[in-house]
């Protein structure tokens, strides 16, 4: 079992418990899912862009990668239907808990000049989302092998009802908040 997901179990379902006033436990929050994107625009011109960026993202999360597709052309944005755009990873169970904890426990505090994350990215419905500018600040990627450095969106998907419920649960699986002032 993975070390958050045990953290899960042992202590932050109690602490979420006591807190919200839960009498039922699977109304306790927990994490769902996290979905990773990685919009990739030049692959427009170039398509062995796109295998690279499959190739760091399968690296990352230790999952097979799916390449989004183009919905529609769009004659300004030289995009034609069907046109790969983009590579995106939806975790699930053990691996999304260790990609977690590598988010939060080592990626993250390799950012430059990091304050924290904006505690203000909640949706209304409990899930949160996250940009990162550079994918190289994760451990398993090679930074002499990056072609080109590139973002990501990093979505938080829980099982909470409110934004108040997921800040907390997050809190819990310590997620360095910044301060608010």
């Amino acid at each position: 079992m993975s070390r958050l997901k045990d953290f899960y179990n042992k202590e932050i379902k109690s602490q979420l418990k006591s807190k919200f006033g839960y009498t039922n436990d699977l109304a306790i929050p927990k994490l769902e899912k996290i979905v990773i994107n990685m919009g990739v625009g030049e692959a427009k011109e170039n398509a062995k862009v796109l295998d690279s960026a499959v190739k760091d993202m399968e690296t990352i999360t230790g999952q097979h990668a799916l390449v989004t597709k183009a919905r529609k052309s769009i004659a300004n944005f030289k995009v034609r239907q069907g046109q790969g755009i983009g590579v995106k990873c939806t975790l699930r169970g053990e691996k999304m808990y260790d990609f977690a904890d590598r988010l939060i426990n080592l990626a993250l505090p390799r950012v430059r000049d990091f304050r924290g994350v904006n505690p203000n990215s909640f949706d209304g419905r409990g899930n949160y989302a996250l940009g990162i500018k550079e994918q190289i600040i994760f451990p398993e990627i090679e930074f002499d092998k990056v072609d080109k450095i590139r973002g990501m969106d990093v979505i938080f998907v829980t099982t909470a009802k409110t934004d108040e419920e997921a800040r907390e649960l997050l809190r819990c699986f310590n997620m360095p908040f910044a301060k608010t002032e």
